[in-house]
């Protein structure tokens, strides 16, 4: 009779004690998740966006889309620079000899400056859409690929004008006549910058509706 009452005693003893420890473990989860609550109103909108980011699992998506802004405008410039240099160096070597030629033979760099513009704009673009609880990884790659196209194309173009423009200058300090010649180069070059701006643009704006 005393063992089993023993046992009993025990038995009960240990089921509180589970049952407190329960009780214990829920209140510690209650309070977390109360402190987490209290964090996200004191953080705002971004904490609760990020929250919400979160919980859809979107938190990698707008990586890709300001990679995407990054590379528009880099790759953009990279161009427009390199561009600028090529050309600019072949108008420095010219203006020595025929110094009045100089400002005629400055298109090639205001044309790979242009291609810096294309890429800011894209850059804008696709920047001022990145983020918020909505945004998924369908935009942020779509935001990638809009980046791309247009700061690779800018990239291209601006190797084409500035080895064009080098060497156009260049003959047409001897041959005038080359001039206009030297310009329909540049312009089909330039092209190739804007086919990407309208190509990044259309894909930017399918990425946010998509």
């Amino acid at each position: 009779g005393r063992s089993s009452s023993y046992s009993s005693g025990s038995g009960s003893g240990s089921g509180t004690g589970a049952a407190a420890t329960a009780a214990e473990a829920a209140a510690a989860a209650g309070a977390a998740a109360a402190a987490a609550a209290a964090a996200a109103a004191a953080g705002g909108p971004a904490a609760a966006a990020t929250s919400a980011m979160a919980d859809t699992a979107n938190t990698t998506a707008p990586f890709f889309g300001f990679l995407g802004a990054a590379s528009a405008l880099v790759f953009a410039c990279m161009g427009a620079a390199y561009g600028t240099a090529k050309s600019g160096v072949g108008i420095a070597a010219m203006g020595v000899m025929r110094p009045e030629l100089v400002m005629k033979s400055i298109v090639p760099v205001i044309m790979a400056g242009v291609l810096g513009i294309y890429g800011l704009i894209v850059s804008v673009i696709i920047s001022s859409k990145v983020g918020g609880p909505d945004y998924t990884m369908f935009s942020g790659y779509g935001h990638l690929a809009s980046g791309l196209a247009c700061g690779l194309a800018g990239l291209a173009a601006g190797m084409c004008i500035g080895i064009v423009g080098d060497a156009g200058v260049r003959a047409n300090a001897q041959q005038p006549k080359l001039f206009v010649g030297m310009i329909l180069i540049l312009i089909f070059a330039e092209a190739l910058g804007l086919y990407g701006l309208i190509v990044g643009i259309i894909i930017a704006g399918k990425a946010s509706t998509g």
